[in-house]
């Protein structure tokens, strides 16, 4: 089926297909192979790329003199266990991740005895700042609404996944 045509259906007539194609699966025939393969060797840009000594020099040189690189900086929260030491709770993704940190502009500090003259700043340099800031809340607000309603619908089909199952098995067993 076309992407297009796919599209213009309602959404529960895929999800009806779904379960179709899970309960009694469309049984094809096998597939005939009408190509024969043909060895090509090594492809030659994979031979001119580079030359074999360039990765061995390279090989003896991080031996010899490895590149001293700085400590990793992590930003992620340690994960707590699941139930025990036996099992592991996956969580879902939208709990684990945290929002881009926004370096707000520093509050005003009380005012000195003297005073400091400076030039005055671009006021349309201070507007343009302050939309980037707005457009940053108004982005990090939207980040946390779609993730709640992630969190919901995750939960919603869950429920509906189980109940399916409960309906199943129990006419599986009482439905004779």
């Amino acid at each position: 089926m076309l992407v297009g045509d796919r599209l213009s259906l309602p959404w529960f007539r895929t999800i009806f297909t779904n379960l179709g194609d899970v309960i009694s699966p469309e049984t094809l025939p096998p597939l005939e192979l009408e190509s024969r393969p043909i060895d090509v060797g090594e492809l030659i840009a994979d031979q001119m790329a580079r030359p074999w000594w360039a990765s061995l020099l390279r090989n003896l040189a991080d031996r010899v003199a490895p590149e001293k690189m700085p400590p990793l900086e992590l930003t992620s929260k340690p994960m707590e266990a699941g139930f025990g030491s036996s099992s592991m709770l996956l969580y879902p993704w939208s709990s684990v991740i945290t929002t881009p940190k926004v370096f707000l502009p520093d509050r005003p500090k009380p005012k000195p005895e003297y005073e400091l003259t400076l030039p005055k700043p671009d006021p349309l340099q201070a507007k343009r700042e302050s939309r980037e800031i707005e457009l940053l809340r108004v982005v990090e607000a939207d980040l946390k609404r779609d993730l709640h309603w992630s969190v919901v619908r995750q939960r919603v089909w869950v429920g509906l996944v189980a109940l399916e199952v409960v309906v199943l098995a129990g006419s599986l067993f009482w439905g004779s």
